[in-house]
Formats: C-alpha cells, structure tokens, sequence
C-alpha cells in the first residue's frame, strides 16, 4: 500500500522494504536457475515444475513490482 505524498519513510521502514526486495530477487534468481537447470521438460513431471516455477516467478516479479512502487 503506498504512502500518501506527505509520509516519510522512516530509517526502519526503508530497511524493511530493502530486505523485502532483496528477499525477492534472491526468489527470482532461484526461480530463474531452477528453469535454467530444467531445460526442455521431457517428463509430465519436468513440465509441471516448469509451470510451477514460471508461475512463482511472475508472481514474485509483481511482489517486487509492488514493494518498488510503494515507495
């Protein structure tokens, strides 16, 4: 939720929103890799973990999208 035009973002909430954005990159690099690692699905298995981490990192993107713009 963002702040009205008049708020100052205090010292510990610039920290929590820092860490909320790393957390999420760190997410995205995770999703990233293990879509890198998986390659071409060959197995109905392979081809639901790539749906799977295609969602989560759209979902996470948004996350960071948001906290980003709640700034």
């Amino acid at each position: 939720m963002p702040y009205p035009d008049n708020h100052i973002e205090t010292p510990e909430e610039r920290h929590r929103r820092r860490l909320r954005v790393a957390k999420s990159q760190a997410d995205m690099a995770y999703f990233q890799a293990r879509l890198t690692l998986l390659g071409e699905p060959r197995t109905l298995n392979q081809l639901a973990q790539q749906r799977t981490f295609k969602r989560l990192l759209k979902a996470v993107g948004r996350r960071l999208v948001n906290i980003k713009q709640s700034r």
